[in-house]
């Protein structure tokens, strides 16, 4: 197990680029499954849960080529298909969060499919009942062996028909898609989730011969093809390091530029950060955000509490909520946090507290953040990352404190960003990786 060991107290400056999208790069890895021709991917983040499911695939059978920094060729022309059965596949899929999109392409492409309940971050219950519903009605049946702590699916056929989706899950969604594109007849998909990486999804699979339409809306009407084609794929920069560097810039009094952002696809996030009096400036992709000592939380118009609470697309992604509540602390005023989705990811907060934070937890959903506006700094502690996103979330309180932190349990945050010391230590941070 590693761990970070940050100086605090350091202002960062220069120019840094977001990697590819974890999330976005899971699903449309998983979508080379419904071909036997090559696909290749560019832009691939070089990430722990990303690096893990190419390993599966290879495992799988798939021929798995890197040809360049950040691009890979896959060719899923020859699965093992009793590895499928294997009990180290299900050890695999079960250690893995992003294991879970192997179903849908499974399913459409081949009617069978074997999946663990899935590992990752613990940040609460993670129900999969959208994904499982949603391939029933369309045909498949389901099965769960408890013995094994598999859930396994059948169909003799796919058919496409209307859904109305309990939730707008965006894994669920993926998997729906990926199970429908080769099912007979036409799939509608209601209440689908609609953000920026099932767009991407769903224009790579219209280039290898699918019918979507409705893209980008909660809408998706999907006529089934008889069979897909190779293709490329460029994946987008991934808007939670965004996020995560908008933060923290403001923390460490930092002058930073983000490149290459895809700023029309970072929703709602930019505004958010301005209600928390945060300046910056967009210059065609890029976002230039100044030194800045003092950011000042805004009022609602009626004159209350600015809150903050997740949301489906194009609401506030609850991936930035943690990063959100950080940042906050330094401002002036006061913020109600409210993440609505998972209940164990305000559990943190108690490290943010050791460090000299006020923070009310109210429940284990929502907590209230009584800003310093820097009357005084954070002081370094021991933590240990959780999950992804508290993982970055401590990494940025660290670099803000006076004094040395230690994080340990880093192969979380390595999960979901690459080589981020390095990236953070040529901009000036002091940070030092412990094995």
């Amino acid at each position: 197990m590693a761990k970070f060991i940050i100086e605090g107290g350091h202002p960062l400056n220069g120019v840094i680029t977001p990697k590819g999208a974890k999330n976005e790069a899971l699903e449309v890895i998983c979508a080379v499954l419904l071909t036997s021709e090559p696909v290749v991917m560019r832009n691939v983040p070089n990430i722990l849960d990303v690096n893990n499911l190419i390993s599966l695939l290879s495992r799988m059978g798939v021929s798995t080529k890197q040809i360049g920094e950040g691009d890979w060729q896959f060719q899923a022309d020859s699965l093992d298909t009793s590895y499928l059965q294997s009990d180290e596949f299900i050890q695999r899929c079960a250690a893995l969060r992003g294991s879970i999109l192997l179903m849908g392409p499974m399913m459409g492409r081949f009617h069978r499919a074997s999946v663990a309940k899935p590992g990752g971050d613990q940040i609460g219950r993670r129900r999969l009942d959208t994904h499982f519903i949603g391939i029933q009605e369309l045909g498949a049946k389901l099965t769960h062996n408890r013995e094994r702590g598999t859930y396994d699916l059948e169909a003799d056929r796919l058919v496409g028909k209307y859904m109305l989706l309990d939730e707008a899950s965006v894994t669920g969604t993926a998997n729906i898609i990926m199970a429908a594109v080769l099912a007979e007849g036409t799939t509608i998909i209601y209440n689908a989730a609609c953000e920026p990486y099932i767009q991407q999804l769903c224009r790579m699979l219209n280039r290898m011969g699918a019918r979507i339409s409705g893209i980008a809306s909660n809408r998706l009407t999907i006529e089934g093809v008889k069979e897909l084609h190779g293709t490329e794929h460029t994946i987008l920069p991934d808007m939670i390091e965004v996020g995560s560097f908008i933060g923290m810039a403001a923390m460490t009094q930092s002058e930073l530029t983000i490149k290459n952002t895809s700023f029309d696809n970072l929703g709602i996030i930019p505004d958010m950060y301005q209600r928390l009096g945060i300046r910056m400036e967009r210059l065609g992709d890029d976002i230039y955000i100044p030194a800045q000592e003092h950011y000042e939380v805004e009022s609602f118009m009626d004159g209350s509490i600015m809150s903050f609470s997740d949301a489906p697309w194009p609401g506030l992604t609850p991936d930035l909520l943690s990063v959100f509540l950080v940042v906050a602390t330094q401002a002036k005023g006061s913020v109600l946090i409210h993440q609505k989705m998972f209940e164990s990811r305000l559990f943190f907060v108690d490290k943010l507290i050791d460090m000299g934070a006020q923070i009310i937890l109210c429940d284990p959903h929502r907590a209230v953040v009584v800003g310093h506006d820097r009357r005084f700094s954070l002081r370094g502690i021991r933590m240990t990352s959780p999950d992804i996103r508290a993982g970055i979330a401590l990494l940025i309180a660290a670099l803000s404190a006076k004094g040395t932190s230690t994080i340990s349990n880093i192969e979380q945050i390595d999960r979901g960003y690459e080589n981020i010391e390095g990236r953070l230590v040529a901009l000036g941070a002091h940070i030092t990786r412990v094995n």
